[in-house]
C-alpha cells in the first residue's frame, strides 16, 4: 500500500472518531446511576410493604412520596405511615367540626347524634395519633424500655382506630339517603384505612425489637 493511501485511510479513521458523540455525563456518573437505582428501590420497598396492609393501594398511594425518606427502614416507615394518618385525622377532625356548626337540623335527628358524636371521637383519635408520634420520635434505650415504649404506641393506635370505627358505627341505623351519612362515613374510611395501615406497620417494626 502507498503512503498516500495510508494516509487516507488515517484521516477517514480519524474524522469518524471525531463524529462519534462522547458518553454524557449521567452515564459517566456512577453517583447518579446509584442514586436512580436507590430512588427504585426505595419505591419498590415501599410497594411490597404496603402488600402486607388491609389497603395496599391506599397504602402506596399514601406513601410512595416519602419512599427517600424511609430508606427502606421498618421504623421509618412506621413513623412517616403514623404522620399521614395524623394528617388525614386532623384534617377528618376539622371537616366534623364544621359540619357540627353547620349541620341542618332538619335532617335525621339520628344523624345529627351520630355527627356529633363523630366530632368527639375523632379529637380523642387525634390525641391518640399524636402521642404515638411523639412517642416513636423518641424510641431509645434498652430493648426493654424500645419494647415498652413500642406497646404504648400500638395501644394509641389501635384505640384511634377503634375510636376512627365508632364514628362510622353511629351511622349504621341512618338512612343512606342522608347526605350527612355518604359525606362523614365516605371520608371517615379513608382515615381508617390508613391508621389500619400504620398500624399494621407498627407491629411489624415492635415484632423485630
Amino acid at each position: 500500500m502507498n503512503t498516500s493511501c495510508s494516509l487516507c485511510i488515517l484521516t477517514a479513521v480519524l474524522l469518524h472518531l471525531c463524529l462519534v458523540p462522547a458518553p454524557s455525563a449521567a452515564l459517566l456518573d456512577p453517583t447518579t446511576v446509584s442514586s436512580v437505582d436507590i430512588i427504585l428501590d426505595d419505591t419498590d420497598y415501599i410497594r411490597s410493604s404496603c402488600k402486607t396492609t388491609l389497603y395496599p393501594d391506599t397504602c402506596y398511594h399514601s406513601l410512595n412520596h416519602y419512599a427517600t425518606a424511609v430508606q427502606q427502614d421498618a421504623g421509618r416507615l412506621a413513623r412517616v405511615a403514623i404522620g399521614v394518618s395524623l394528617a388525614k385525622a386532623k384534617r377528618m377532625s376539622a371537616f366534623v367540626s364544621n359540619l357540627s356548626r353547620e349541620a341542618d337540623y332538619g335532617a335525621q335527628p339520628r344523624a345529627v347524634a351520630a355527627l356529633h358524636d363523630c366530632f368527639s371521637v375523632f379529637g380523642d383519635a387525634v390525641d391518640q395519633i399524636r402521642d404515638s408520634l411523639s412517642q416513636m420520635r423518641t424510641l431509645g434505650g434498652s430493648s426493654e424500655s424500645l419494647r415498652f415504649q413500642m406497646s404504648n404506641v400500638q395501644t394509641w393506635m389501635s384505640a384511634s382506630l377503634s375510636n376512627e370505627e365508632t364514628c362510622t358505627d353511629g351511622f349504621e341505623d341512618v338512612s343512606d339517603d342522608e347526605p350527612l351519612k355518604s359525606d362523614v362515613c365516605d371520608r371517615a374510611q379513608k382515615v381508617k384505612e390508613v391508621t389500619s395501615n400504620a398500624l399494621a406497620f407498627i407491629n411489624s417494626f415492635a415484632n423485630k425489637i
